[in-house]
């Protein structure tokens, strides 16, 4: 596929799947070395779909996002030293160290947070897009899930929602073809988009591990649902390449073969753009090189303001627990 896009945006899909890419990879190092407390569930491998669909998204477009969103939030514009603030349990962080990997939350970028339960994103996005509606703002909802989400009740109930109620809605699937250790191919007949037309939505397949593919499948969809023409599903094929979370490498689990774990790596969404790159003359070596090393010098200083960034005062535990209002309006730092 040649690229067709603007150059300063087809290096920009560059650098922001580079981000994930190093992000991931270095919060996987620190939780292996325990100064990152618990597990994490890694994006690598599937940048490319994070980044093509938020880069169709306007900033007060919203996403939900899934247990595996580090990837959605940067992909969003959230910022990698207050992500690393959090994980790390700091006050820097952008839950002030509270909610942790699972829990990232940012309303101004229109990131309404990353979700532990599977599928429970989608109705959260159904939400933001009726009151999108109803105030007749041409903004667009988007919920990330995987396949694993496929069959939870709640995600048929948001599919429901959005199309009796024709909501600007954009379901992303992520399909990497596990739901832990589960394939999916044996607990699903049919592939994940063809369960849009029996909601009477639009539903079709992409390359998950092509970035101009996923963006331009999204552009579609989301203009789509801005113009009024209701929700539609996209399935995006992908996969990662490490374990279900960070601590699956000493389970010594064996559901999938080195092979085909290989295979998937072949089509590595950012070497197989940073090569289209160049072969279009969009960039040089020494161009992706740059952003490599700006790359590294942004998540260095993340790690110094995370390690920096103090650690929450016992004596607040019970702090932003609950929404408090004072004489029926908004606390203080509320934003409707």
């Amino acid at each position: 596929m040649a690229i067709s896009l603007p150059k300063d945006l087809a290096l920009e899909l560059y650098r922001r799947m580079r981000l994930i890419r190093r992000f991931e990879e270095r919060v996987a190092e620190l939780v292996d070395a325990n100064e990152i407390a618990g597990i994490c569930h890694e994006y690598v491998g599937q940048e490319a779909v994070a980044v093509g669909v938020c880069a169709a998204l306007a900033q007060d477009d919203i996403i939900t996002s899934t247990h595996r969103g580090h990837g959605h939030i940067i992909a969003k514009g959230g910022e990698v030293k207050f992500m690393l603030a959090e994980l790390f349990g700091r006050t820097g962080g952008y839950n002030r160290g509270r909610g942790g990997s699972m829990h990232i939350a940012d309303l101004g970028l229109g990131i309404f947070g990353a979700n532990g339960i599977v599928g429970a994103g989608a109705p959260m996005a159904c939400g933001a897009a009726y009151r999108f509606k109803l105030a007749g703002q041409k903004r667009v909802a988007v919920p990330f899930f995987g396949d694993g989400a496929i069959n939870q009740g709640v995600l048929h109930e948001a599919l429901n929602l959005g199309a009796i109620w024709h909501l600007p809605v954009v379901y992303i699937c992520e399909n990497n073809m596990y739901a832990i250790t589960t394939p999916l191919r044996e607990v699903t007949k049919r592939p994940p988009h063809e369960r849009a037309r029996a909601y009477g939505m639009e539903g079709s397949v992409a390359d998950g591990m092509d970035v101009q593919a996923v963006y331009e499948a999204a552009l579609h969809a989301v203009q789509a649902a801005r113009d009024g023409l209701g929700p539609s599903f996209l399935e995006f094929e992908t996969y990662r390449y490490v374990g279900h979370y960070t601590a699956e490498k000493l389970m010594k689990t064996s559901y999938r073969t080195d092979a085909e774990i290989e295979t998937w790596r072949l089509r590595d969404p950012i070497q197989r753009w940073g090569r289209r790159l160049v072969d279009a003359a969009c960039a040089s070596e020494a161009d992706l090189e740059r952003i490599h090393q700006s790359v590294e010098e942004e998540l260095d200083d993340a790690f110094v303001f995370a390690t920096q960034s103090p650690l929450p005062d016992a004596r607040t535990a019970l702090d932003h627990v609950y929404h408090t209002t004072y004489a029926g309006l908004p606390a203080p730092g509320y934003e409707p």
